[in-house]
């Protein structure tokens, strides 16, 4: 039996591309520490994004591939998640208590965007992160309902000064509805609504999050360049529908990011398909293939498509959306995909790949 050495075990794990960091862990600079005793391999990785529903599969996977290289008796390979901080623009001032703030946006209302970050940030909470989501649609905030949040409930504030988030399914929740009543209409101007919300950003006493997703006003005007030049963004993503109008405003909403140099990470697309419950008959009522045209036209990545589901509808009213109602189901795991794959855009967007620990051997 032939020693097995550094280059093998590299050599190895090469061979595995992780799906969302879309490289093999050492060309992502995931590996940290290679221990080589005897016939003994241990390999600890290091991945920059949540990933645990994902990493204890993805281990057990490189622990077989090494575990028949000739030369190997028995194989241990730990993979860790350490989320870093990547607070965007250099020139605005970081947000405390917040590594990562996501911004999810769309040109224009109606495609289901806030449903999406609702279950953005409620399947990062799943992969293990510290998550807050800030409901910054003022004219239409709709998180309270979403997390199951009655009307009525205030947060406390802390010297006078500092709003406490509210905390419904292991997520911090803020929303300017919070501090209104439903029944009242916000008829403040462009101005006063942009103030409003970097008052309710920077003076919520968020508790250490790994990432906060914020699910923006539709449209891109005043207050959406506003927030976006004022909060220190890690990545933004765009929620559109298939609908020629949606993907007109969503193009917008691309230009609109890159023109503040903040990184779009991708695409939602909504509304895909209609699955018939009767028949089981696909159709696409709002047109076919739009959310990868523009992901193709910007050069950017389809994250996840999306069908048109009453399901989605009907868990996000009741206060329990998809990824918490129903964890197991094909949906959730396609908003669980996207929840990683923001991550680790995230990751990729704000540091060049980690180099590997120098490894030991006998």
């Amino acid at each position: 039996m032939s020693a097995i050495t550094r280059e093998a075990v590299e050599a190895c794990l090469r061979q595995f591309t992780d799906p969302h960091l879309d490289q093999d862990p050492v060309s992502a600079g995931c590996l940290r520490e290679v221990d080589i005793q005897g016939a003994r391999v241990t390999v600890r990785l290091e991945l920059g994004y949540a990933a645990g529903l994902f990493k204890n599969g993805w281990a057990q996977m490189l622990q077989m591939a090494l575990e028949n290289l000739d030369g190997v008796d028995s194989a241990q390979v730990k993979v860790d998640c350490v989320i870093d901080s990547h607070q965007g623009q250099a020139q605005v001032p970081a947000l405390a208590g917040v590594k990562n703030v996501i911004a999810v946006a769309s040109g224009k209302g109606g495609v289901g965007k806030s449903t999406t970050a609702a279950n953005l940030a409620l399947a990062l909470a799943r992969e293990g992160a510290r998550v807050g989501i800030l409901d910054a649609d003022i004219y239409g905030p709709s998180q309270g309902i979403m997390f199951g949040i009655a009307e009525g409930t205030r947060p406390q504030v802390r010297d006078q000064k500092w709003f406490v988030p509210l905390e419904a399914h292991g997520v911090q929740v803020m929303s300017m509805a919070f501090l209104t009543d439903d029944n009242t209409p916000m008829v403040w101007r462009g101005p006063m609504v942009s103030g409003a919300l970097l008052q309710l950003i920077t003076q919520t006493a968020w508790n250490d999050l790994d990432y906060l997703v914020v699910d923006m006003p539709p449209g891109t005007g005043d207050i959406q360049l506003t927030l976006a030049q004022k909060v220190p963004v890690a990545g933004s993503v765009i929620v559109t529908t298939p609908q020629d109008l949606a993907l007109l405003d969503a193009k917008k909403g691309v230009e609109m990011f890159r023109k503040v140099h903040i990184p779009v990470l991708g695409v939602v697309e909504n509304m895909a398909v209609h699955i018939c419950s009767n028949c089981g008959h696909a159709e696409h009522l709002f047109g076919e293939g739009g959310g990868e045209k523009l992901a193709a036209q910007y050069g950017v990545e389809l994250l996840a498509s999306l069908p048109l589901s009453m399901a989605i509808r009907m868990q996000a009213d009741d206060g329990k959306p998809t990824t918490i109602a129903d964890p197991e189901s094909q949906i959730a795991m396609i908003y669980q995909d996207l929840a990683r794959k923001v991550g680790a855009r995230i990751a990729q967007a704000g540091k060049p790949a980690m180099p590997s620990i120098e490894i030991s051997e006998d």
